[in-house]
């Protein structure tokens, strides 16, 4: 199976009309650069000869019915297929609320970016011949009406039975939960696991018995990719925040028969009204910074004092910037050795986190 085509990821593009903007002093999407930002990702995407793109989840800033309109109709208008999945913010509710969708009407909005010939949030069709893509919805509810990140008992039948029939294809599958940590103790964390699919561990292993190696997720805002037993989990920044990034991705066939990734990112460095968007947004995401920090600082494992924590959280005014940058390195000299360990074990532990080649087995 020789394979040739370029892709692109856009995630968390968190859509927001200007009628629709609501304002929070603790806000961390600029999402007044949504769309924008994405008129100039189309703007070179355009130039690329795609063959398609994702959008794993967050497509607008909180399911409002006039941003789920406006970027169906926008996507409608590209000159290449469009694949989608809802986020979190796209189904905030259950039922249909003033100006906010139901979780039942997602896909009537996205019937020709993956959902034409299904029912429900799940799907799965050949986008290419020899390539199968799965889209996955990870947002449900809870008896109490509290979004979680999961897969129903019904969604993992639906996928195994997917999986069975799928044969000499390569796989993507997209979802919006990560799937494997991309932060060290993501998965018990309480800062980091609302992140995480609540059982990843059964859908990983499903993945790996069908021999599948690609997810594609969101939700995390940050540039990542993690691996787990010969599966990667390629995730990509939000739209709107720092540092606004995108991806691009060319697959081909090597000489042993091995898909190969070449995986690039591309940055959002400028939009009309914010002229140094990445200074401006990395300063957003700073000043905005402190609560999450102590946060860190004072719960498991650190459990620091608070009168501790607030001598050194100033030092982490950029640390959740630099982690959604990718690639980051830290040293925490000034920190006690313990906290300065905890710290310094987000730093990378190789540089592919925005540019890399990966060669599936």
């Amino acid at each position: 199976m020789n394979l040739s085509f370029k892709f692109a990821i856009v995630s968390d593009l968190h859509i927001a009309l200007p009628q629709t903007i609501w304002d929070h002093p603790s806000r961390f999407h600029l999402v007044e650069v949504s769309i924008p930002a994405l008129e100039l990702v189309f703007n070179h995407l355009e130039k690329l000869d795609l063959d398609f793109l994702l959008l794993p989840g967050d497509l607008t800033q909180h399911g409002e019915r006039d941003n789920h309109q406006w970027l169906s109709q926008r996507l409608s208008q590209l000159p290449y297929p469009v694949y989608v999945i809802p986020g979190n913010h796209d189904i905030p509710v259950l039922k249909s609320q003033n100006h906010l969708i139901s979780f039942d009407e997602f896909p009537q909005y996205y019937r020709y970016f993956g959902y034409l010939n299904h029912q429900g949030l799940d799907y799965t069709l050949e986008v290419l011949p020899g390539l199968q893509l799965i889209g996955l919805n990870s947002n449900h509810f809870d008896e109490n009406g509290n979004q979680i990140g999961c897969l129903r008992e019904e969604q993992l039948q639906w996928l195994e039975q997917v999986l069975s029939q799928v044969k000499n294809q390569l796989v993507f599958v997209m979802i919006h939960h990560n799937v494997i940590e991309h932060l060290p103790g993501q998965a018990t964390n309480p800062l980091g696991r609302r992140y995480m699919l609540e059982n990843a561990p059964r859908f990983l292993n499903l993945l790996k018995q069908a021999g599948v190696q690609l997810v594609f997720t969101g939700h995390l805002h940050v540039q990542d990719i993690a691996q787990w037993q010969g599966i990667y989990d390629i995730t990509t920044g939000s739209l709107v925040s720092y540092p606004h990034p995108y991806r691009v991705i060319h697959v081909n066939t090597n000489s042993q028969g091995k898909p190969v990734l070449k995986i690039e990112s591309h940055r959002i460095t400028a939009v009309e009204d914010w002229p140094d968007l990445p200074l401006k947004s990395r300063e957003w995401m700073g000043e905005r910074s402190f609560p999450f920090m102590m946060k860190l600082l004072t719960n498991p494992p650190l459990k620091l004092t608070v009168q501790e924590a607030e001598q050194l959280a100033p030092h982490l005014r950029y640390f959740w910037a630099d982690i959604a940058d990718g690639d980051a390195q830290f040293n925490f000299e000034v920190f006690p050795l313990p906290v300065r360990r905890y710290f310094e074990r987000f730093s990378a532990t190789d540089q592919i986190d925005n540019f890399a080649q990966l060669t599936l087995s």
